[in-house]
């Protein structure tokens, strides 16, 4: 029955006029027209039958071609059917918009390498080199159209406070890719998987599906960002490789696959700090030897052979030394005020009080970050910064004196002015 109904809408035309010529002797046979009216008005009419003829002709021929060529391209995905009515799309939604959308995300993906490394270097301070190394893989794998695989894998080996995760972040975020973060310091024990790719059936668990498969199913083109990988239990590094290899992850409670292929997995690790900090210093001008021999640096610390060898590439970040260690511990200290419904003054941070961040940072080396050192001046600064807020404050600068570190109001306006003599 369905194969009849083509071709019954191909003749339709046809069933038209048939119903017509019924429905004009019925309606000749209602008022009693005799014959010969009849006869009398079609001689009347028939000068302009060839025209009627020829014309109807033609009408049904276009529709019979339109008709089939339509259907063909449709078939083809290159060209929408539309009716009489209005879509559905055009009443609620921008349809052209939706459109838009649906071919930039079925065409192949080009970035600028060179915009999106200025992206990240005005962003992460001090790993101007990491972040235009990244942003030329990115713009080479993102442009490949056969895949078996994650668009990248990429491990971020480092000193601690140097911009690893966040630079991770800020990928995903001038990418315009939704971000997936999982701290693998909690999945230290076996049982840990079941977190990240379900729990078979008949366990706890079972009806939901893991964080990353979950996750990946609803955006198949997140940025997984893996932090301190080295942290994982050696099974949760297994059910990983098969991500990474094969394109694909399990979900455990239903057995369906998920893919991989569109996702960017980004690792950061803390191991074998001090050998990659010797190995960047050392090898600055030579990349390729640096990679070497940070891989040779990470298989000696203990890091999972299987895990380097899917790596895609190692990117070594340096420790942060003189006015990068100062850019970052000012970008802190504004984003901490900002926490508290606060702005911070131009100019408004205490010279000396970076100065001191400084000092305190090289004493300590590698092992402290600006980040660090800065949630011990927000203990300092805190009941200021409440207080300046209670006072209605907006703007404020941050000073360093005998007393400690604090934050006085800015004299924004007189009102605020007034409250602070008060």
């Amino acid at each position: 029955m369905k194969a009849l109904l083509p071709a019954l809408n191909r003749l339709m035309p046809v069933m038209m006029v048939v119903f017509l010529v019924l429905a004009s002797l019925q309606a000749a046979a209602s008022l009693h027209l005799s014959l010969a009216s009849l006869t009398h008005f079609m001689e009347w009419c028939a000068p302009a039958f060839p025209v009627l003829m020829g014309g109807s002709s033609l009408l049904a021929l276009a529709g019979l071609m339109f008709e089939t060529r339509a259907e063909r391209l449709a078939r083809k995905g290159l060209r929408r059917r539309r009716g009489w009515m209005m879509d559905v799309l055009a009443r609620l939604t921008n349809r052209t918009a939706l459109e838009e959308m649906l071919a930039r995300d079925q065409k192949e993906t080009v970035i600028d390498a060179e915009e999106l490394a200025a992206g990240l270097r005005a962003r992460v301070i001090g790993q101007d080199q990491v972040c235009e190394d990244i942003a030329a893989q990115l713009r080479r794998r993102m442009a490949l159209q056969v895949r078996g695989k994650p668009v990248g894998i990429f491990l971020l080996a480092g000193p601690p406070g140097t911009g690893k995760t966040y630079l991770a972040k800020q990928m995903a975020r001038q990418l315009d890719r939704p971000l997936l973060h999982f701290d693998m310091t909690q999945m230290s024990s076996p049982h840990a998987a079941t977190q990240l790719f379900g729990s078979p059936k008949g366990y706890v668990g079972s009806d939901t599906f893991g964080k990353l498969t979950g996750g990946l199913k609803e955006k198949p083109d997140a940025v997984v960002l893996l932090d301190e990988i080295e942290k994982a239990h050696p099974d949760v590094f297994k059910k990983f490789l098969t991500a990474w290899n094969d394109g694909h992850v399990t979900e455990a409670s239903t057995g369906q696959q998920i893919s991989t292929v569109r996702a960017i997995f980004v690792l950061t690790s803390n191991i074998a700090t001090d050998a990659l900090s010797e190995i960047a210093d050392r090898l600055a001008d030579d990349p390729d030897r640096m990679r070497a021999e940070s891989v040779e640096a990470l298989r000696q610390a203990g890091f999972a052979p299987e895990v380097l060898n899917r790596l895609d590439r190692i990117f070594v970040f340096r420790a942060l030394t003189g006015l990068d260690v100062a850019r970052v511990a000012a970008l802190e200290i504004e984003a901490m005020i900002e926490s508290y419904g606060l702005k911070v003054e131009t100019g408004g941070i205490d010279a000396s009080l970076l100065f001191e961040v400084m000092r305190r940072q090289s004493k300590m080396g590698a092992a402290a970050s600006a980040r660090d050192l800065v949630r011990s001046i927000e203990d300092m600064m805190s009941d200021s910064l409440i207080s300046a807020r209670q006072q209605g404050a907006k703007t404020v600068r941050v000073i360093s004196g005998e007393n400690g570190v604090s934050a006085e109001i800015a004299n924004d306006t007189e009102a605020q002015r007034a409250r602070v003599l008060r």
